[in-house]
């Protein structure tokens, strides 16, 4: 199993980079430098490949709407050029709240516009001429969808490091997991529950990966959780009211009644009740209150917290469940703790 972790800012950015040389150090295999509406993921992980060495680099995650499909493949090409092959591209298709409400273009067709932006990268990559006619992407643009009829199929002018980069999709409803499963190269499912997950994802995982091609290989799934490894229950005590502030955040929060995506996935968990009544709470204003309505096995099972032989069994929880990267945030309150956290994992992935 391999190890990731998300990118956490500092005041300078060379210093967060010289950290994650730090972590490189002990073993990391992943950086993830993700992108909402803060800087842009770009900048920072062309840093980050010139300050590091071995990591891999990944976006977690870009969204399919702000970039044209063209500029994603080259944006990717450009990284991992720079990066001498150590790129990941990770997409998603965010929400309406950031695609609409800050860079103001229609959230439409996601699962149609994220499988023709999976075309037209591969295509570039390949250096064949671009030629693309979809439903949602028209390359080049045609006098019909306003062109105007000048544009003519190009290829890359650059040879990219690789012909196929490798490509992760973030999702959680059942038709974007089977998308994942049968296009990508990894799939990073967000609060992921090892005890619900054949639940709440086997049938998509299993529809996608009938259609899958045998040159992608096996899935790779990437999760993310929070990491504390600590004898301490004060420390455990703190590191849980962290899991339950973002967990109440996302499923009481992030999206409306009827329209909120870690909400549908909490009722998918079996946690019908529960998820309504947190996102009544937080949608109220009672935030503190809509935490503490959170399932416990839901808190404890999506992270890793406890003590080193606890934290052991979680491990093993996700491995049955079949995940094969853990992109842990760790959460001890000093850099050495979080680093020594990190080594820990590692040696028991």
């Amino acid at each position: 199993m391999r190890i990731g972790m998300p990118i956490s800012y500092s005041a300078r950015f060379d210093e967060t980079a010289a950290v994650i040389a730090e972590y490189e150090a002990v073993g990391l295999d992943t950086v993830f430098v993700a992108e909402a509406y803060s800087f842009d993921a770009v900048s920072q992980l062309g840093y980050l490949a010139a300050r590091t060495t071995t990591v891999e680099i990944a976006s977690g995650i870009l969204n399919i709407y702000s970039r044209t499909p063209a500029l994603l493949a080259m944006t990717a090409a450009g990284l991992d050029f720079v990066s001498g092959g150590r790129f990941t591209l990770g997409i998603g298709a965010s929400g309406p709240q950031v695609v609409e409400g800050f860079h103001g273009v229609p959230y439409t067709a996601p699962l149609g516009r994220t499988r023709e932006v999976v075309e037209v990268c591969r295509t570039v990559w390949r250096r064949e001429k671009l030629d693309h006619h979809g439903k949602q992407v028209d390359i080049p643009l045609t006098p019909e969808r306003g062109g105007s009829g000048l544009g003519k199929p190009l290829k890359l002018i650059n040879q990219p490091v690789r012909p196929r980069i490798p490509m992760v999709l973030a999702a959680i409803g059942p038709k974007n997991v089977a998308l994942a499963a049968e296009l990508f190269e990894g799939w990073q499912p967000t609060f992921f529950l090892p005890e619900g997950s054949a639940t709440a994802f086997g049938d998509a995982l299993a529809d996608g990966t009938a259609r899958r091609d045998p040159e992608l290989g096996s899935l790779q799934i990437v999760v993310d959780t929070q990491l504390l490894i600590s004898e301490d229950a004060d420390e455990q005590a703190a590191a849980f009211d962290r899991v339950r502030a973002q967990l109440a955040l996302y499923v009481g929060g992030m999206g409306a009644r009827g329209k909120n995506f870690y909400n549908d996935l909490a009722v998918r968990y079996g946690f019908v009740d529960e998820a309504r009544t947190v996102q009544d709470l937080y949608l109220d204003g009672r935030k503190d209150e809509a935490a503490a309505a959170l399932p416990e096995e839901f808190v404890r099972g999506v992270s890793l917290v406890g003590p080193r032989g606890h934290v052991a069994e979680r491990i093993a929880a996700f491995r049955e469940a079949g995940v094969t990267t853990l992109n842990a945030t760790p959460l001890a309150a000093e850099h050495a703790e979080r680093l020594r956290a990190i080594e820990t994992l590692k040696a028991l992935a």
